[in-house]
């Protein structure tokens, strides 16, 4: 059923203008009386059904509301240090797919690529963009949020809050299974960058209350592991 993003209805019905009101009227050619679904971003679905249609603006009757079934059971709040190059677009828009509810990049010590503020600030406009597109795509409740650019030490006092947090750690830990043993409403989950944490930088996080996790004998490269970690994440918690 087509899908389309709105802010929070303030009442029954919902107007659709601009490239939305086009879509409906001449690529997908709904009459008056079809069903569509809106989706407010926040977690909440709308049954709709188009009520007026004149190419330029469509009117949408809202018939009923419900919780989004395409969100996780579990918040996974993914920490990734910056990568080089464009693998954090790769990143983004993979983990969004895959369930992330919350996307913080961290400048650690090993991190290349260094921007300063300026170039950050359009790296983040950017990478939001990416993260919108890739949760509107696959059909997401929510649409995830790239906080700004974070620091290590504060990253690592956040994940060590969080009711399980996870330090992907290259040079061992508890296997990622073991680290999900029991429940958790919220999973916060740390992935290094090219040249991975420095043991100053595991030793913090640790001792912050963080769980160093391993994702095995094998060691991945910075686009994968989060990916992979997510993966295993969901599946464990029933969500895929």
């Amino acid at each position: 059923m087509p899908r389309f993003y709105i802010d929070p209805p303030a009442g029954d019905f919902v107007t659709l203008s601009g490239e939305d009101a086009r879509h409906i009227c001449r690529s997908l050619r709904m009459a008056v009386g079809e069903a569509l679904t809106l989706c407010d971003g926040a977690g909440t679905d709308y049954a709709g059904a188009l009520r007026q249609a004149d190419g330029q603006s469509v009117t949408v009757e809202i018939l009923s509301r419900e919780p989004s079934r395409s969100e996780p059971s579990v918040f996974v709040r993914l920490y990734q240090a910056l990568p080089k190059g464009d693998k954090m677009e790769l990143i983004l828009q993979k983990a969004v797919e895959l369930g992330a509810g919350e996307i913080v990049p961290v400048l650690t010590d090993r991190c290349v690529s260094r921007p300063d503020e300026k170039s950050m600030e359009k790296k983040l406009a950017r990478w939001q963009k990416i993260v919108t597109e890739a949760a509107k795509q696959c059909g997401r409740g929510r649409i995830p949020i790239v906080r700004p650019l974070m620091r290590f030490p504060q990253a690592a006092a956040e994940l060590g809050q969080m009711e399980k947090g996870l330090f992907l750690y290259e040079k061992g830990g508890l296997p990622l299974r073991e680290s999900l043993c029991g429940p958790a409403a919220q999973i916060g989950l740390f992935v290094g960058a090219e040249g991975g944490f420095s043991p100053e930088e595991a030793h913090t996080a640790i001792q912050a209350g963080a769980v160093s996790t391993s994702l095995g004998p094998r060691i991945l490269r910075c686009e994968t592991a989060p990916l992979a970690a997510l993966a295993a994440i969901l599946y464990e918690t029933g969500d895929l």
